[in-house]
């Protein structure tokens, strides 16, 4: 499968207002609006099931498949590429659904995995589209299996990682797609945490995490042992590594930071070691890079610092660049294409557009094809634009942010603030991840509501280079939360909200800094949304996964050490939970029960500490989720909770609770009492756990 492949490493978002390219003007005169005038955005219309995702083209250009509904329930379907009224649902998932799937080079199978209630024990399916006959090619219980390779030159089968025979390591198989047979390809009894394969299921390439925090990089010799070739320091660890192969197994792409800061395109040719370099941005790091379907050679490449930028490596993809650019001037992304590379189906979005997919053919006449909306219900709704900040950490740090005004508050939208309003501070997660320029339904959902929303990326967060990653490291709770209070600070500063009038939302990391913000500068925010969030970072470094134990040094080296005892003094003075009495305003928690990252426990036990001090919080508990939320039923039962939390905190408008939770599993365990609604609405409609 040769498509965009982000590269990405470990995971378990004063200078003025800028207008980017297509943005409304700020000449522009609007007349005056009350958030009264804007129409409110059904909860229905932005978080239930889309109503066309995932949109594909079968590598031999038959057929086109997407995700969407059936009987509620996100499934596959299909149709003939020439005929999509001729759409039918080929798997029938009465559960939590299907969220993705691929093809496979056996022409009319596809695959697709699943978890159990969010529990991340993935399991991989092979569909027969004809006959609808579908396989668990990896039936094995307690399982992680991953979908590593699929290649034209074995269109029969696919490479899977399995880790049955010891939980922490993946051992690569051979797996036929009609019979289920595996074949053993490589038996992972040497620590290796990834591999590198060519278009022939060979591993090439592995990598090894090493004592330091850093990797080892090691290549199969040619008599078939493995030999070193490269070493990665551990401050090179998130911003160094390989993202693909040329089919014949010859050249390697490396995404490499070391003895520079950002990460910069290179073609490694694995006979020689030699390096060629392919494209860098000194502003940002290269995180993403498109392959030929044909031979794996580099086509294009993308960094992005306030917008994603992509150049063209190959001379025929300038030609297409250029034409999909007049789609306008939202983001651009190859969906899926055929095996000859002469059909695309790429996605358009923008924050005001939700993903519209086309088909492109690259013939003579270079024909783009409108195919669908993937949230048709937001069209002509009232979405507002998004705004690239560049500002300044107290220690004079550059964070790259994206200001969301509400519709009222910028009635001109030219990204200035006429007044201001209440403002929610949305944090990003892992925290080895970003936020970027692009459609939100949470940042489209609050301004619908009145809020101004800023997403900050701080310390810590990727893409902008090793030197900013690095300066988050040993600095959760600290220097990455003043991060966000300078965020806030220049906020206040320039009219967007007020010192009274912050709220602070996120998940996972996000969840873990709406905790430390509630309990470590406790008059900063009116009040806090944490979304499956640890609250001890103890407790949270003991239950790592066994199969992310090969990241336990760079866990210690950047969130700290829980084997020492200098570690565990930190991690303790960085954890929420033993500043629980410290809370002074309304808290709302939410928690899948099935999260391995963040394991239920993290919740309860901060739950439990404000009940033992008799204060105040509101405890959403899913029994059907994992580490956030995958069913729509779910995650706008959260949304309708939410917006009455907020609405009751910082005063902006939300729908009523009404039958929200119909169809969800959502259970209040603690706190119904304090949220209007909460209690009647648990009352009505009829809750359901799926897995």
């Amino acid at each position: 499968m040769r498509s965009i492949a982000a590269i990405a490493a470990l995971s378990f978002a004063v200078v003025g207002c800028t207008p980017q390219v297509g943005e409304p003007s700020r000449s522009e005169a609007v007349k005056s609006i009350k958030l009264s005038d804007v129409e409110l955005i059904p909860r229905d219309a932005l978080f239930s099931n889309p109503e066309r995702t995932e949109v594909t083209i079968s590598p031999d250009g038959r057929y086109i498949g997407w995700v969407a509904p059936s009987d509620g329930v996100p499934n596959v379907w299909i149709a003939p590429a020439d005929n999509l009224a001729e759409a039918r649902a080929v798997t029938q998932d009465r559960s939590r659904g299907i969220s993705s799937y691929t093809w496979s080079h056996l022409p009319g199978t596809l695959l697709f995995v699943r978890d159990n209630g969010g529990d991340e024990n993935y399991h991989v399916f092979t569909l027969n589209v004809a006959t609808g006959e579908q396989r668990d090619i990896s039936p094995f219980e307690k399982i992680q299996a991953t979908l590593t390779g699929i290649s034209r030159s074995h269109p029969e089968e696919v490479l899977i990682g399995m880790n049955d025979r010891d939980p922490q390591w993946h051992d690569l198989y051979r797996v036929n797609l009609t019979s289920g047979t595996r074949t053993l390809v490589e038996r992972n009894d040497q620590n290796f945490r990834s591999y590198v394969t060519d278009g022939d299921f060979t591993p090439r390439l592995a990598t090894r995490a090493r004592e330091d925090g850093g990797f080892d990089v090691l290549r199969r010799s040619a008599s078939g042992s493995w030999e070193a070739m490269d070493t990665v320091p551990f401050e090179d660890a998130l911003t160094t590594g390989y993202s693909g192969i040329s089919e014949d197994g010859q050249t390697a792409y490396l995404a490499d930071s070391r003895d520079r800061n950002t990460s910069a395109l290179f073609a490694v040719d694995l006979n020689t070691g030699k390096r060629s370099l392919l494209h860098e941005d000194l502003k940002a790091d290269v995180t993403n890079l498109v392959l030929s379907p044909i031979d794996g050679s580099a086509q294009a490449a993308a960094s992005n610092y306030l917008r994603e930028q992509w150049v063209p490596l190959a001379p025929s993809f300038a030609t297409d660049i250029k034409k999909l650019k007049t789609l306008g001037p939202g983001n651009i992304s190859l969906a899926s294409r055929t095996d000859d590379d002469r059909i695309w189906i790429v996605t358009y979005s923008s924050p005001q557009e939700p993903e519209h997919f086309y088909r492109y053919d690259r013939g003579p006449n270079g024909a783009l094809t409108r195919l669908f909306s993937s949230r048709p219900k937001l069209d002509n709704k009232p979405l507002v634009a998004q705004w690239p900040q560049e500002l300044l950490a107290r220690d004079g740090l550059t964070l790259v942010s994206y200001l969301t005004l509400p519709k009222h508050a910028d009635s001109n939208a030219d990204g200035t603030p006429e007044q201001p309003s209440p403002m929610v501070l949305l944090v990003h997660g892992g925290p080895w991840e970003r936020n970027t320029y692009g459609y939100s339904p949470h940042v489209q959902w609050l301004a619908n509501r009145g809020y101004a929303v800023l997403q900050v990326n701080f310390r810590g967060s990727t893409g902008f280079g090793k030197n900013f990653v690095n300066k988050g490291n040993l600095e959760w709770g600290a220097k990455m939360h003043d991060d966000l209070l300078d965020a806030v600070q220049w906020a206040v500063d320039t009219g967007v909200t007020t010192s009274s009038d912050v709220a602070i939302m996120g998940g996972s990391y996000g969840g873990y800094a709406t905790l430390v913000g509630l309990t470590s500068t406790p008059d900063t925010f009116k009040c806090g949304i944490d979304v499956v969030g640890p609250s001890n970072l103890q407790t949270l470094i003991a239950s790592t996964p066994a199969h992310l134990s090969s990241f336990i040094e760079q866990l210690a080296k950047r969130v700290g050490d829980a084997r020492t005892d200098e570690g565990r003094k930190l991690l303790a003075a960085r954890s929420p939970i033993h500043r629980t009495d410290q809370i002074t305003r309304p808290l709302l928690i939410a928690q899948g029960a099935n999260d391995p990252r963040v394991p239920q426990a993290e919740s309860d036990q901060i739950v439990q500490a404000m009940k033992v001090r008799n204060i105040p919080v509101t405890y959403l508990l899913f029994p059907d989720e994992g580490h956030g939320f995958v069913r729509a039923e779910n995650s706008t039962a959260f949304t309708a909770v939410a917006e009455t939390f907020l609405s009751k905190c910082l005063g902006g408008r939300s729908e009523p609770i009404g039958t929200a939770f119909s169809g969800s599993s959502i259970t209040v365990p603690v706190g119904a009492e304090d949220i209007p609604e909460l209690a009647l609405a648990l009352k009505n409609g009829e809750r359901k756990v799926l897995n």
